[in-house]
């Protein structure tokens, strides 16, 4: 009998947990709303870089196809921070040679898309919008946006992976008894920017880096693209602030603010407000859900555990699922029914832990890279780390460079950080950081 399956969203993780499938010997199809963005013209649109590290690598090896997205991720060993004078200063994100990759989402998008098709040999049919789904038979219902004519499809496994506002989680998980969701969004919300190449094509700055420019509630970041240009993103607030989005709308309000707030930014991009409404204001939010399955239909990747971009993590933890599924896969040899219960019930904690990480991330990104006693508390514990990495790393590397579940991450954080803050309390700490009595501390409270 042959296998087969469905995947609602040819994103990401959709195209990705294709490869796996077709690795386990199931005839893959998937259904995909919008247009093929292959044959479009792929712009950086409504979505902000990615930030490839160790899950996503991991996830992208296992089944061999991590040497092709490499050919277009761009290494940053670490942050520059901009301050309000265009002074920068420098911190790594790990051990030497370590890094996090920038990569453009729709590059990835379409890069996968091809491999799904090419080495997990599945069909992927576009402009097909789910419009209902019965979980229990593995079946959903189908419109042609183009022609409007609906029809059913049916599998052994049906894999929801089409984003934040999952159509399937929509219409059906969201139907079905005891089933928790819950939406959140932030007060904030983020526009991009382009900031183009010199005219010879290079880079108006350190590619090899991920800018910020903190300014306590909001910030500017930018990531580098292959062709010499920046992804940049603001974060601020909506409205009701003195900096928020609501005060900045006409060209001269954008040339104002850029001008006194992202000084150095704007002598790069003197026509920022030009380029102001090439990109529109978007929201940030957090989907929780819960139980992650139902039927034979599972939920994975934003449909299952939407979160804010701030660690980087969003696409490395939709990755991570299809490892996790694979691994369960071979646990109990393809029986779905117990992949299924037991994918719902060890992810779904790091799930919410990868949330709430992400949005502790946030505040270090736009109010605590600036702030000398935080920096001098990521000095100390770089030194015990390196004196003493069996016992201390950051939490930064554990999110981002090993695979240590992002529930057991978040809880090691908060020991670390309690121990910390004892630490920041010594009398005179910025002349004692170096001395052996600050690391004799942190050994005596681990």
């Amino acid at each position: 009998m042959e296998k087969t399956a469905i995947i609602v969203g040819a994103g990401l993780v959709g195209s990705l947990w294709a490869v796996y499938l077709s690795k386990a010997g199931y005839k893959v199809t998937i259904f995909e709303s919008r247009p093929d963005i292959r044959r479009a013209d792929i712009s950086a649109g409504k979505s902000i870089n990615l930030a490839l590290s160790t899950r996503g690598w991991k996830a992208l090896d296992t089944v061999d196809v991590g040497d092709e997205i490499r050919e277009i991720a761009i290494p940053m060993f670490g942050r520059t921070m901009h301050d309000m004078e265009g002074n920068l200063s420098y911190q790594p994100y790990g051990k030497e040679g370590q890094a996090i990759y920038s990569v453009s989402r729709g590059g990835v998008n379409a890069k996968m898309m091809d491999i799904a098709e090419e080495k997990g040999g599945a069909t992927i049919h576009y402009n097909m919008e789910c419009i209902d789904a019965d979980t229990e038979k593995g079946e959903v219902t189908l419109k042609n946006r183009n022609t409007g004519e609906v029809s059913t499809a049916q599998a052994d496994v049906v894999f929801a992976a089409d984003g934040a506002f999952s159509a399937v989680r929509y219409n059906a998980f969201q139907k079905v008894d005891r089933f928790n969701f819950s939406q959140k969004y932030l007060a904030d919300g983020y526009r991009e920017l382009l900031l183009p190449a010199n005219e010879d094509g290079s880079y108006k700055l350190d590619k090899n880096t991920l800018h910020i420019w903190p300014r306590g509630k909001f910030m500017l970041i930018a990531l580098a693209n292959e062709d010499g240009s920046f992804t940049c993103t603001l974060f601020m607030p909506h409205d009701g602030e003195e900096n928020s989005f609501d005060k900045v709308n006409t060209k001269e309000e954008v040339d104002a603010f850029f001008k006194s707030t992202f000084t150095d930014f704007y002598e790069m991009m003197p026509n920022v407000a030009d380029a102001w409404e090439d990109h529109p204001l978007s929201s940030l939010a957090i989907m929780r859900s819960y139980p992650w399955h139902h039927g034979k239909t599972a939920l994975i990747g934003d449909a299952a555990h939407a979160t804010v971009p701030f660690y980087g993590q969003g696409m490395n933890g939709g990755f991570e699922d299809c490892t996790v599924l694979w691994e369960l896969m071979q646990k109990h040899n393809e029986n779905w029914e117990k992949v299924f219960e037991e994918y719902s019930e060890i992810r779904k904690p790091d799930g919410d832990a990868l949330q709430d990480l992400s949005l502790y991330n946030y505040y270090v990104m736009r109010d605590f890279v600036a702030d000398p006693k935080f920096l001098l508390q990521k000095k100390i514990e770089a030194k015990f780390s390196k004196l003493y990495p069996e016992k201390w790393m950051p939490l930064y590397s554990q999110v981002t460079f090993s695979d240590i579940r992002y529930s057991e991450a978040l809880k090691n954080g908060k020991r670390q950080t309690n121990i910390m803050k004892e630490v920041m309390q010594m009398s005179d700490i910025e002349n004692k950081w170096n001395s052996d009595d600050v690391i004799n501390m942190i050994l005596e409270k681990i």
